[in-house]
């Protein structure tokens, strides 16, 4: 394993390869993303991270572009070009959000609420 020298980075991506994305085709879009990385010749500037279940299940595949809190949703090997180039140029994909951070995590148009941590652990709990 390597430690990476973070000391250029401006961009973390997050890219989510739990079972429902992995299903999904995360494995390939992880691939596709850290290729355009090296493509676009940003290396030094953006670090990709692949995670396990980001519990967006719904919106899969997810991605996570920090530092701007934003969340995508129903990404493709496709759409790598145009997102590595959207975070180059500081033009987010808009029609693949999902949320954004303001103050709180803001869901977009379109896009499935969910249930709460607090629902979620009733419906556990009443199914014992």
């Amino acid at each position: 394993m390597a430690t990476w020298n973070l000391s250029e980075t401006t961009h973390h991506i997050l890219i989510c390869n739990g079972s429902s994305c992995n299903k999904a085709g995360a494995e390939s879009l992880t691939s596709a993303i850290r290729r355009e990385i090296t493509n676009q010749d940003v290396n030094n500037t953006i670090h990709t991270t692949r995670t396990l279940c980001n519990g967006r299940c719904h919106d899969k595949c997810v991605v996570i572009e920090y530092p701007h809190g934003r969340w995508y949703k129903e990404m493709t090997d496709a759409n790598a070009y145009a997102f590595v180039q959207s975070i180059v140029e500081n033009k987010p994909l808009s029609e693949k959000i999902s949320h954004m951070y303001e103050e709180t995590f803001v869901r977009t148009n379109g896009t499935v609420k969910g249930v709460t941590k607090t629902e979620e652990v009733v419906n556990k709990v009443s199914k014992l």
